[in-house]
């Protein structure tokens, strides 16, 4: 099997690399691409010769314009890497037949409410960035190739920056923090996204019935709040110099922090479909955290 995976630097694309390995022989490009091969999203259009001259059987797409506040002041471009480029992923994968996955987000829905979201509750984006990639969803799906769209939220990784290492270094210099408290949802990550992957395409290659929309997140919820004293703690008890006190960490509200794209309150995804299609449990969220802290303290 050819395998074509698209992003591969990013926090998902570098977990992907070694999931995917074993599954057959692996193409992997960043936005430089390689040699003959472009990996440029914002010209989505050159994706087209890419996909034509690797001839993949699976096509793997964890390149997206991510940065969502400044989609704001950026449409177009968000557009172009988050809605276009995938079409044409799709488009070209329908044409020689290989199964696409593509990895969506909770910003698609409007965050109201407090039940977890399924696969066929209603949309509603409340941002560039939430929006442009519901479009490109819809128009993965019209194109008819075979597909995989995993939505996912709040991801993150050992390598690279992520909130975890914002909170330890804030709180190592800082007598006291205050952490969003009115937002849900589950820490899910990269690692955990890359392996649930390469379980699903070996199974939807095999079972062309199973493609689809799923949600995939870890197991439970928690807010940013409770998920920042659950990060100063283990570190703390693990001997990491600290210097704000546990009772120094304060909730606050979404409005303490006003930003450019409106952030969904509620971010809550159930994940029953994906758990029964592809025989997974899903851990809960502290475990995987967990698993990356020892990594980085």
């Amino acid at each position: 099997m050819k395998i074509l995976l698209l992003g591969k630097n990013g926090q998902v694309g570098w977990e992907l690399q070694r999931s995917l390995a074993p599954l057959g022989q692996l193409v992997a490009l960043d936005h430089d691409g390689a040699p003959g091969l472009s990996g440029d999203f914002a010209h989505p259009e050159s994706l087209a010769a890419t996909v034509r001259s690797v001839a993949p059987d699976l096509i793997v797409n964890a390149a997206a314009h991510t940065a969502v506040d400044k989609a704001e002041s950026e449409p177009e471009f968000a557009r172009a890497l988050n809605a276009l480029a995938p079409f044409v992923l799709a488009r070209e994968a329908a044409a020689c037949g290989a199964l696409l996955v593509h990895y969506s987000t909770d910003y698609v829905f409007d965050g109201s409410g407090s039940a977890p979201r399924d696969e066929d509750a209603p949309t509603g984006p409340l941002s560039v960035y939430g929006a442009t990639k519901l479009e490109g969803e819809e128009l993965i799906r019209a194109s008819g190739c075979r597909h995989l769209i995993f939505r996912t939220s709040w991801v993150y990784a050992a390598r690279g920056g992520n909130f975890a290492r914002t909170m330890l270094r804030l709180a190592a210099e800082r007598d006291r923090l205050t952490v969003i408290n009115d937002q849900h949802g589950a820490p899910t990550g990269a690692e955990l996204l890359a392996d649930v992957t390469a379980h699903a395409a070996r199974l939807t290659l095999a079972n062309p019935a199973l493609a689809g929309t799923y949600h995939l997140v870890a197991g439970g919820e928690t807010t940013w709040y409770d998920y920042a004293r659950h990060v100063i703690e283990f570190a703390r008890a693990r001997g990491v110099p600290i210097q704000v006190a546990a009772d120094a960490i304060q909730p606050v509200p979404t409005s303490a922090f006003p930003t450019p794209a409106q952030r969904p309150a509620n971010s809550r995804l159930a994940t029953h479909k994906l758990q029964a299609a592809f025989g997974l449990v899903l851990p809960p969220w502290q475990q995987g955290v967990e698993r990356m802290l020892n990594e980085i303290l």
